[in-house]
Order: C-alpha cells, then sequence, then structure tokens
C-alpha cells in the first residue's frame, strides 16, 4: 500500500528541520522505523520526540555526512537497532545565494561535499547492506534548479551543479543496483516552504518574482513533498527506478 511502511526501517538525514523533519513524521506515520539523522543530536531528539508522542518508533543519530567514519556510525546504530537498512532518504543539503564572481573555493566545496559527496557517501554505505537483503529504496532529494531537465538558477551556481550531479548519479546508481532489487530515485522540489527559502521571502520584489513564475501561485509545503518521499519508498512505486520526479507547482510547465 502507498501509505504503509510498517517494518521498515528507514535513515532520513538532513531530518532535523525542513523537508526531513516532515519526511520523518511523515513515514514514521505510515509505519517505519526512523533514524533521525542531523550535525545537531539535540535537534533530531526533540524531532524523535514529536514521533514518539505520536506513537510512532524513531531514534536520533549525528551524523555529518561529509564525514565518512559518521555516516559508516550512522549505519552500524541503525543496524545495531533495527537489524537492517530498507530505505534512505538523501535530503542533508544546504543552500547559501552567493554571486558566482564572489565565490569563494571553500564556499564551493562545502557545497558539493554536503550535497553530492554526502549523497554518495550515504548511498554507498547503505547500499551495501541493502545488498544483503537484496532489496532497498534510495530517494535521493535534487531541485528543479538542477539544470538540463530543469532550471539554472543566479546566485546558486555551486547548489546547481550539486543538484545536477544527484541527478546523474541517481541514473547511474539505479543501473548499478537493480540487480540487487535496491530503487533508486530522484524528487526534484521547487520552491518549498523551509528555511533554505527565507532569503528569498525577505526580499518582497523577489518574492513576488518567484511566485509569477509559479502556475499554483504559491510556495509548496514540506508535507507535500513529504507525501512523495512516502511513495517511492513503499511497494507502491515498485516498477520505478533511476527516474527524476518534479514537483513545483508547475514552475517547469510555465
Amino acid at each position: 500500500m502507498f501509505d504503509d511502511l510498517r517494518n521498515k526501517v528507514v535513515i532520513i538525514t538532513g531530518a532535523r528541520r525542513g523537508m526531513g523533519r516532515s519526511d520523518a513524521l511523515t513515514l514514521a506515520k505510515a509505519g517505519a522505523k526512523v533514524v533521525v539523522s542531523d550535525i545537531s543530536l539535540e535537534e533530531c531528539q526533540k524531532v524523535v520526540a514529536e514521533i514518539k508522542k505520536r506513537k510512532g518508533k524513531a531514534i536520533a543519530v549525528k551524523c555529518d555526512v561529509m564525514k565518512k567514519n559518521e555516516v559508516e556510525s550512522m549505519v552500524k546504530a541503525t543496524v545495531k537497532k533495527w537489524g537492517k537498512i530498507d530505505v534512505l532518504v538523501n535530503n542533508a543539503g544546504i543552500a547559501q545565494f552567493k554571486p558566482f564572481l564572489e565565490l569563494t573555493e571553500e564556499e564551493w566545496d562545502k557545497t558539493i561535499d554536503i550535497n553530492l559527496k554526502g549523497y554518495f557517501l550515504c548511498a554507498q554505505a547503505c547500499a551495501k547492506e541493502m545488498v544483503k537483503q537484496k532489496s532497498g529504496v534510495i530517494v535521493n532529494i535534487a531541485s528543479i534548479a538542477m539544470g538540463q531537465v530543469g532550471i539554472g538558477f543566479p546566485t546558486l551556481v555551486h547548489y546547481c551543479a550539486s543538484k545536477g550531479g544527484i541527478a546523474g548519479m541517481t541514473e547511474a546508481l539505479a543501473l548499478e543496483l537493480a540487480p540487487y532489487n535496491i530503487r533508486v530515485n530522484t524528487i526534484s522540489p521547487g520552491a518549498i516552504e523551509t528555511p533554505m527559502i527565507a532569503p528569498l521571502k525577505s526580499d518582497q520584489k523577489m518574492m513576488e518574482g518567484l511566485l509569477a513564475r509559479i502556475p499554483l501561485h504559491r510556495v509548496g509545503k514540506p508535507e507535500e513533498v513529504s507525501n512523495l518521499v512516502l511513495f517511492l519508498a513503499s511497494d507502491a512505486s515498485s516498477y520505478m527506478t533511476g527516474s527524476t520526479v518534479v514537483i513545483d507547482g508547475g514552475w517547469l510547465a510555465g
């Protein structure tokens, strides 16, 4: 069933706030045992408390996705607690608006390391466990700001590069992991009501310009993306792999 993840173990990175938090609450409600992971253990524990208050099952694990040892520790903690990993939601990411000509090497490296290298490290570590059970699902969160089938976005060159890389990585992973019955898909959201779009909301003219591009004339809600995450994590999407699914209020169609 679309909304049934009972007995499934799910790791969600970047889950202390925004879409990651919403994903954790949504998938736990569907019956999943959720690992709430992010750089702040204290904030992860708050999300776990929310889940448990709603009678769900979850644990908090601190993990900086840029660091292989922390990623491996997260996977080990999950397997020790629940014996397996069924789903990985690669969600951890940053978006720092900066004109290209002013962008530093350090800022470029940090964005690529979190948004792309982090996805690679988490996918590889989790896939090694999924291969053992010959089943699994990886959901990568990208963005419509990914170039090619998406769009470019001024002052986000580093971000767009990382998100485009995610789409390409997803397709390659889907091919390599299909023999093990591991499905890999990407979700590319448009403007979603999260802390990431705060710089846009603080500029009225910029926000008006943004909404003018969206046929539904509003930003999306995190829960709307989480419903799509739930679908891709569930058996309802069992014939989908290597896909990039856009959820943007019609932005790309406009």
